[in-house]
């Protein structure tokens, strides 16, 4: 009976901890689906965000300090996420308005 027992016990546990191996790789995969689904989404909002800071600011031809900072730390989560492209440009084109208003702010404090 023990012999039986052990057959047994050699021949399903192998079986049995590919199939649990199989599941986990499994969720894992899944996982990463949705994970992959959120960062797509949280960099597509971001970027609405950043394009809507780019062109009210540039518009107005200022940009207050609270704002560049928002600009700032959104642009790198985004940038962080893997986004890229266009909202470069933009973030060069805020910091040049960011350097500006300094500029301005030192020239007349003297």
């Amino acid at each position: 009976m023990e012999h039986f027992l052990m057959q047994t016990y050699t021949i399903a546990l192998p079986i049995i901890l590919t199939a649990l191996m199989g599941y986990i790789v499994w969720l894992l995969k899944n996982q990463k689906k949705d994970r992959d689904a959120n960062s797509k989404g949280t960099m597509l909002l971001l970027r609405v965000q950043l394009i809507e800071y780019h062109d009210k600011y540039m518009t107005l031809g200022e940009i207050p300090s609270y704002a560049y900072q928002n600009f700032d730390e959104m642009y790198d989560a985004y940038h962080a996420l893997g986004g890229n492209g266009m909202v470069t440009k933009m973030k060069e084109e805020i910091d040049e308005l960011h350097l500006k208003k300094k500029g301005e702010q030192n020239h007349e404090k003297h």
